[in-house]
């Protein structure tokens, strides 16, 4: 039977386990023991990725990730009526760590009460927050099941993500030429007023509603009195659409050389990469047919909705694993006002169980 009040107190050990994107390796430490005394072989890959398996055969995997995003060190999880929030300086963790604590209580219920349990995998996942750079690096090799279901969406669990984008990161890096502002500013040529000019001639923002544009981070200048030599220019676009994808592709290289050639006497370099690529759920998908039985069987009724944000499951389908993202319980990821819904969380519990247990 699924235990309420451990499931909080799991969600609130862990998530007051610092783990930005990178320094995994505590939180890494406790789920490894938590999974051993579970009764699972747990293994790293060279990339500090955790996967644990039963050693039975034709498992079907768990996933979440174990990374969160700043501001996500400190965490002080606060218990009120049923929502768990953080003091507000602070993202409450919930992404992933919401997905993470119900599949350990899931679990935890299923030993327990001694049901038997189907064939499990379960794969953990490090830099997720960071274009899924974990899953990027997943040993899959390692991997037995064919199929499985990802604990990483906004929403209730019973809210099944039916598309997701692809991603394009890009760097530009702009050089221009230093030289004392007060003294000789006319000799200098100013990295930071290109990179204004640039910036101002790409989208920003949702440009429909499949597609959004972003420029993340900007960085350039070395003291308030010199012409600044160097900036950098970080963002990324995402779309369902591979034309828009295609397009933005051109949109930007076509800005970049417009800029160019407005200010020749500077240097400006870029890189454009496809960090993950965009999917949709076919008609009757094997694992989602299994996730909306499962929602099913709990009195929940499954929605299907598509996501403007990736996740681990578009590398695991590129890899041939038939996954399925759902809901987690959690609202506003990725903002000091995040939030999990307590009785939401209990439902994503006793979801994973019901999806686990051998009938």
């Amino acid at each position: 039977m699924i235990n309420r009040e451990r499931l909080i107190e799991t969600f609130c050990k862990i998530v007051s386990i610092d783990s930005p994107s990178g320094e995994e390796k505590e939180i890494s430490k406790v789920f490894h023991d938590i999974l051993e005394k579970l009764n699972f072989n747990v293994k790293e890959d060279s990339y500090g990725n955790l996967i644990a398996n039963d050693g039975k055969k034709n498992p079907f995997m768990l996933s979440a990730h174990m990374d969160t995003v700043e501001p996500g060190r400190g965490i002080k999880p606060i218990i009120k009526n049923n929502q768990i929030r953080s003091d507000g300086t602070t993202i409450v963790g919930g992404d992933c760590k919401a997905g993470i604590a119900a599949m350990i209580e899931a679990l935890h219920s299923i030993q327990e009460d001694g049901t038997n349990r189907i064939a499990t995998e379960i794969v953990l996942t490090r830099e997720e927050e960071v274009a899924l750079l974990g899953a990027r690096n997943l040993d899959f090799s390692m991997i037995s099941a064919k199929e499985g279901v990802i604990l990483d969406g906004e929403g209730p669990c019973s809210r099944i993500t039916s598309a997701s984008p692809s991603y394009v990161s890009f760097d530009i890096t702009i050089t221009g030429r230093a030289a004392h502002a007060g003294v000789e500013p006319e000799i200098g040529l100013s990295s930071i007023y290109i990179a204004a000019d640039l910036i101002q001639k790409l989208p920003q923002g949702r440009l429909d509603k499949e597609t959004t544009f972003n420029i993340g981070l900007i960085d350039g200048g070395s003291t308030r009195n010199t012409v600044p030599h160097i900036t950098n220019i970080k963002g990324e676009f995402r779309s369902i659409n591979i034309e828009t994808i295609d397009l933005l592709k051109t949109q930007c290289l076509n800005t970049i050389n417009e800029v160019q050639k407005l200010y020749p006497e500077a240097e400006i370099e870029h890189t454009l990469t496809d960090d993950f690529h965009t999917y949709t759920l076919p008609p009757n998908n094997p694992s989602t047919e299994k996730i909306k039985k499962a929602l099913t069987q709990i009195g929940l009724q499954p929605t299907m909705d598509p996501s403007g944000g990736g996740t681990d499951g578009n590398v695991f389908r590129l890899n041939g694993i038939d996954t399925t993202v759902i809901g987690i319980a959690c609202r506003n990821f990725h903002r000091v006002d995040e939030y999990v819904i307590i009785s939401e969380l209990v439902d994503l519990a006793h979801f994973c169980e019901t999806l686990l247990k051998d009938k």
